[in-house]
C-alpha cells in the first residue's frame, strides 16, 4: 500500500490503515516528543495526542511537501502546547557563571547520540524547548517567540544559556570519562 492509499484509508477511518500509519511513523515522531519532555511517559502522551490530531486533520494535508514533515510539525506544535500548560514553564536557575564559548569538536565526536540527547534532556524545560526549536527544528527566534508567547530577546537569551549549559555538562561528562 502506498502513502496516498494509506492516507485515504485513514481518512475513511480504516483501523488497519491507522495502525499501519502509526507503526510506520510512531518511532520517528516519538523521538521528536522525547526532546521536548523530561520523561518518556510524557513523550508517549504527547505522541498519542499528536496522532489524534494527525488523524483528525488528514483531510487538510494537501500533498504539498513531505507528509512526514507535515506530521512532524503537528507533533512539535502538540509538544509546544503541552509545554505551555506545564508547570516547568516558569523554571529558572542561576546561570550567571556560564560563559559563551565553543566546545572542542573532538569532544562532541566522542559522544554517542544517546549521550547527547540525555544531556539535552537535562536542560531546564524552557532552555530545552528553545534549543530544540532553534537548533533541531530550524525555527527562527521570531517564530519561537510567537509559538511560546515570549520576546525574541528571551528566545536568544535562553538559547545562549542552553548552549552554555550544554557545554559545561558535556565538558564534565568528558572529565568523568577521562578519570574513569
Amino acid at each position: 500500500m502506498d502513502q496516498n492509499e494509506l492516507i485515504a484509508g485513514c481518512i475513511r477511518k480504516d483501523k488497519n490503515c491507522q495502525k499501519e500509519l502509526f507503526r510506520l511513523y510512531s518511532g520517528k515522531l516519538l523521538s521528536v516528543c522525547v526532546r521536548y519532555t523530561r520523561h518518556r511517559m510524557e513523550a508517549e502522551d504527547i505522541l498519542q495526542d499528536a496522532f489524534i490530531k494527525i488523524f483528525q486533520n488528514l483531510e487538510k494535508f494537501e500533498g504539498k511537501g513531505s507528509f512526514e514533515g507535515w506530521m512532524r510539525r503537528i507533533t512539535v506544535n502538540t509538544a509546544l502546547k503541552n509545554y505551555k500548560k506545564s508547570s516547568y514553564q516558569k523554571e529558572k536557575i542561576g546561570l550567571e557563571d556560564y560563559q559563551e564559548g565553543a566546545l572542542d569538536p573532538d569532544v562532541l565526536a566522542s559522544l554517542g547520540e544517546e549521550e547527547i540527547l540525555n544531556v539535552i534532556a537535562e536542560l531546564p524545560k524552557g532552555y530545552r524547548i528553545v534549543f530544540n526549536l532553534y537548533v533541531i527544528e530550524g525555527f527562527s527566534h521570531r517564530e519561537i517567540a510567537e509559538q511560546l508567547g515570549i520576546q525574541e530577546s528571551t528566545s536568544r537569551s535562553q538559547l545562549v544559556k542552553a548552549r552554555n549549559m550544554l557545554k559545561t555538562k558535556i565538558t564534565q561528562l568528558m572529565r568523568i570519562r577521562i578519570v574513569a
